[in-house]
């Protein structure tokens, strides 16, 4: 169970280090490059994880918060959530800027993005995934059946 959850977070990490790419090279600005850290992978992989942890922590207190707006606006208020998470994710990484309009932009970027990955079900971890992990990795039947031997 807990594999299961640790590989669909992985997943859900790496799909957010791509969508974070595509919007930091869209939309944003990023200031000059101090120690190379804004151009490589890392940082990349750092957006990931901050929007993900973002999305984990932050957006489930703000949803509950603004649950007024979201009843008067029909739900449509969920876009300046994602907005404000997006901005406050842009805050968190060093020497990158973005405008009001690009995260709105950006916003939508990662919420398609999201949308087509949970369309498609990459974000889903396969059963077998998991079985073959609590057995130490992936083993033929033989080897299985020489070890109880």
């Amino acid at each position: 169970m807990i594999k299961k959850q640790i590989l669909t977070f992985l997943l859900r990490w790496m799909i957010s280090c791509l969508a974070m790419y595509a919007c930091i090279n869209i939309f944003c600005t990023i200031d000059a490059e101090v120690d190379g850290f804004t151009s490589g992978v890392t940082f990349y992989l750092t957006a990931g994880l901050v929007l993900a942890t973002v999305n984990t922590v932050v957006k489930p207190l703000a949803t509950i918060f603004s649950l007024p707006f979201m009843l008067m606006t029909l739900g449509l208020f969920t876009i300046i959530i994602n907005v404000a998470m997006l901005g406050l994710t842009i805050l968190i990484l060093p020497d990158v800027r973005i405008s009001f309009w690009g995260a709105v932009g950006g916003s939508l970027l990662i919420a398609v993005i999201n949308y087509l990955v949970s369309v498609i079900g990459i974000d889903k971890v396969p059963e077998k995934v998991v079985e073959k992990t609590k057995k130490g990795g992936v083993q033929s039947d033989a080897t299985c059946k020489n070890k109880e031997k």
